[in-house]
């Protein structure tokens, strides 16, 4: 019977250690094992995406490059397709998700948030020689340029504006200096960006939405220490004027605000 007392001990043992190794936060394991896992696309610039040379960049990857760095640890991206970016989370593939994840009621009761890290807020763009359109109220009985499903073709439907349907923001851009439509009411974060590629395309924003939509780095619920190292980090980055260095490289302006 000596044998079945030790199956059982060692049975014992086993369930002990894998116990202590749930207990165990996700802060402390990520310091133990000194990498945080991030979760990305890798397909949406500026963001996330691969430059010339096949290097992941962007906006978000040196945002979770700093903050891991300011937890004591290397940050290592693993990307995947959005659908399954956040369900990654729940089979414990990551330990967080960067990349442009809206801080939403209906995500927060699953998941938990850092601060949120970016601010974007819908503009009305229109070419840079119109006059006409200085207001959302303007855009009554003119021809917007909208991905006819997105919140922003919704808002210009609203406005009064008569769509004309387009694959996304390049080509929304491309139809208002072309003359073939008024305006596209867009994301500031985009605009920015194709004003960095492109300073000299004609076109303006002549009005900003009041309230901004933000994004935070997303985590399983329930680990507050690592919310709380998240928020400590991204209070750092900005205190020493990193977070204004990244924001300038991409977008040529602060965008935490």
């Amino acid at each position: 019977m000596k044998w079945l007392k030790s199956l059982v001990v060692a049975g014992l043992i086993q369930v002990a250690a894998g116990s202590a190794a749930h207990a165990q936060s996700d802060i402390e394991r990520i310091k133990a094992e000194g990498v945080m896992k991030m979760g990305t696309e890798g397909t949406y610039a500026p963001f996330t995406y691969h430059d010339a040379t096949g290097t992941l960049v962007g906006f978000d990857v040196e945002i979770g490059r700093e903050v891991a760095k300011r937890i004591g640890v290397k940050a290592q991206f693993l990307e995947g397709k959005w659908d399954g970016l956040i369900a990654g989370l729940d089979a414990r593939r990551y330990d967080a998700v960067i990349n442009q994840v809206g801080i939403t009621e209906a995500r927060k009761v699953k998941y938990d948030f850092s601060a949120p890290y970016i601010a974007s807020r819908a503009v009305l763009i229109v070419r840079g020689d119109n006059d006409s359109i200085k207001s959302f109220a303007d855009l009554k009985g003119k021809k917007a340029a909208q991905s006819l499903t997105s919140n922003f073709g919704k808002l210009a439907e609203v406005s009064g504006a008569q769509l004309v349907g387009t694959d996304g923001f390049d080509q929304s851009i491309q139809l208002v200096i072309n003359g073939r439509a008024d305006a596209t009411l867009n994301d500031s974060l985009s605009f920015l960006d194709f004003k960095k590629q492109k300073p000299n395309a004609n076109v303006k924003v002549v009005a900003t939405q009041d309230n901004a939509e933000y994004s935070g780095i997303i985590v399983r619920k329930g680990e507050a220490g690592l919310v709380d190292a998240i928020n400590k980090a991204l209070e750092a980055i900005k205190a020493d004027g990193t977070y204004k260095e990244i924001s300038q490289k991409y977008f040529g302006e602060d965008v935490s605000k």
